[in-house]
């Protein structure tokens, strides 16, 4: 049985749970706080969440954890190699040009310390052009890349819901100018492994 390691605060934590329930792969949930700890950096080696535990290895990083999940149960990328990249490659914008960005403020969301202005000018632009480079992408049809849902609705649902959060701390209404985006992700709360996932976290102590 797979073991996943982690918290549910956290967003990939929540990602690669659904995407387990999503694909009715059988696994285990272990609480574990991100550290620098000799043991942690063996299964995570930036001491980061998630990471699973298959058969006594040890594998992080979300992207990668979802491919390996693929391979052992295909259905979240089409079958077609060039639209199963398209994907993958919104996933990546999604993720490192949009969540990444607005997490430059999270000290200010979490701990209350104040972000610099520069900071949040740089947060500003890089949010802008990050947008611009999702929009170009999307299909909304009514997944974010066509009839099917995909890999890149969980990584929309997990990147910008944290994201449009972040971004308020730079004044930046992420999903203002995006009515396709604010319809997606309202479908997808209601997807019934996202469903679960949130639910059980909304009851964990």
């Amino acid at each position: 049985m797979i073991k996943l390691y982690g918290l549910r605060m956290s967003n990939y934590y929540s990602l690669t749970k659904a995407l387990l329930i999503e694909k009715g792969i059988e696994f285990e949930e272990v609480k574990a706080p991100p550290s620098q700890e000799e043991d942690y950096l063996s299964r995570s080696p930036m001491g980061k969440m998630p990471s699973i535990e298959v058969d006594g290895q040890y594998l992080s990083e979300s992207i990668a954890i979802f491919n390996y999940l693929e391979a052992l149960k295909p259905g979240l990328l089409p079958d077609d190699p060039f639209s199963a990249a398209k994907a993958m490659e919104l996933a990546c914008h999604l993720k490192l040009d949009i969540e990444l960005v607005a997490r430059r403020c999270l000290p200010e969301l979490l701990f209350n310390k104040p972000v610099s202005d520069e900071t949040k000018k740089e947060v500003r632009r890089d949010l802008g052009k990050g947008s611009k480079a999702v929009e170009r992408l999307i299909v909304c049809d009514p997944y974010i890349r066509g009839s099917e849902i995909t890999v890149a609705d969980f990584y929309a649902y997990y990147c910008l819901g944290l994201a449009s959060q972040l971004a308020k701390i730079a004044e930046v209404d992420l999903l203002g100018d995006s009515p396709k985006l604010v319809s997606l992700l309202e479908r997808l709360a209601q997807h019934p492994s996202i469903a679960q996932v949130t639910a059980e976290a909304a009851g964990q102590p």
